[in-house]
């Protein structure tokens, strides 16, 4: 079954693609089961979820007097659905919400905390009605292991020591009793720590050399609580930027465990008139695929470059935000990057897994760009329904892969 599985979205992908181009297309390949390969981490099939759009409130977050269906304010139905598919891993804040995101904002009363403006999506006004505690107990509910972003780039040492401390601490310190008042007595576990969201843009417009630096001035200040240690990710390369993981792993290698990698489809290729998520022609689908397959190179490219300075490939290469990026829905709101989802989206997030898996020594971690309501999501709400978008389906037929052994082809 699990062979059967594994071709099953390069066969569509030939076939579609054959029919699109109007020929004939034939591939044959060996599996070789006597010799297997690394594990397939079920963390490959992460998820990541911004404070953007209606990802999180209407997407996650109703609130507790919602008539529509919750638990503690978090959507029963988008609970029982991610449970469905085996959720490993739930990236968030952000995204570029996560460097100017703060902490304290999001902890205490709810009625008592601040509102501020989403200033890189549409100006939006956020409530922080979901922050840590609202977070975490959506990871809980779900399943999934906390992937937490921390602020790098309008933040400072301090407020990341303490936003852990007050997450994990069992101590009877002040932070540890903060959040005991705040409701949680039980201290939580951060198993991944995101240093900054790609800090060449938008977490900071820094250089490769002024973030590494950065990079071990905060790391110096990471004390991990007790038997809870954490995966330390760094803010990696945007695309094909060989040169920013050459100078972080040569100058803060020792002090990451993984190294981040984005990079979106956009079937045109270009940011200005990206294509449409529905009507696309045959042409269109072929050049997504096109686009898509890049991500093969630019995962060998930047594993060759981390081998220099990692042979033994103990730095993950992590690629934590992925997927397709289309035209915005006539109607909508464009900072909130609401896209519809076809069965191209569903087949072309089974060919990113099979790349994923092809690279396991390195890859250990993926989060696809978003869980709901934004941009490749799983689940599409309207008020008290939701739809589950054949890309929640492509998750869904992979479920048996986590954390199985790969089988050479």
């Amino acid at each position: 079954m699990l062979k059967t599985l594994a071709v099953a979205a390069s066969a569509l992908l030939m076939a579609a693609t054959a029919s699109a181009n109007a020929g004939t297309l034939s591939a044959q390949g060996a599996l070789k089961a006597d010799q297997p390969g690394p594990q397939i981490s079920r963390y490959i099939y992460g998820q990541f979820s911004e404070h953007l759009g209606r990802g999180i409130y209407d997407g996650i977050w109703v609130g507790p007097d919602s008539k529509i269906p919750n638990v503690r304010g978090i959507r029963t139905d988008v609970v029982t659905a991610l449970k469905d598919i085996h959720v490993p891993v739930i990236r968030w804040p952000g995204g570029c919400f996560a460097d100017e995101y703060h902490w304290r904002d999001g902890i205490g009363p709810r009625d008592q905390r601040p509102q501020r403006k989403n200033n890189w999506w549409a100006g939006s006004p956020e409530t922080n009605a979901f922050g840590t505690h609202e977070f975490m107990d959506f990871a809980e509910q779900v399943g999934a292991d906390p992937y937490i972003s921390i602020n790098i780039g309008s933040s400072n040492p301090t407020e990341m020591r303490e936003w852990i401390e007050y997450m994990t601490s069992a101590d009877q310190d002040t932070l540890a009793n903060e959040r005991r008042k705040n409701g949680r007595d039980k201290p939580w576990k951060t198993p991944f720590l995101g240093f900054g969201n790609e800090a060449w843009g938008c977490g900071g417009n820094m250089t490769p050399e002024f973030y590494s630096n950065e990079l071990r001035r905060y790391s110096g200040f990471y004390h991990r609580a007790g038997d809870n240690p954490s995966v330390r990710i760094a803010s990696g390369a945007n695309s094909t930027d060989y040169n920013w993981t050459d100078v972080v792993m040569k100058n803060a290698g020792g002090n990451i465990d993984a190294l981040s990698l984005h990079y979106y489809t956009i079937p045109t290729g270009k940011w200005d008139k990206k294509g449409a998520a529905t009507g696309f022609s045959a042409q269109e689908w072929t050049d997504t695929f096109a686009n898509t397959l890049k991500m093969d190179e630019m995962i060998t490219k930047h594993s060759d470059v981390m081998d220099k300075y990692d042979p033994k490939k103990r730095v993950g290469l992590f690629v934590d935000e992925w997927g397709t990026w289309y035209d915005v829905e006539p109607g909508t709101i464009p900072g909130h990057l609401y896209q519809n989802n076809t069965l191209r989206d569903g087949v072309l997030a089974a060919v990113n897994f099979n790349i994923f898996h092809h690279h396991a020594d390195r890859v250990r971690l993926s989060a696809i760009a978003q869980t709901i309501n934004v941009l490749q999501a799983m689940i599409l709400t309207k008020d008290d329904k939701i739809a589950l978008t054949p890309t929640y389906y492509a998750y869904k037929m992979y479920v048996p892969f986590q954390d199985s052994t790969a089988i050479p082809l």
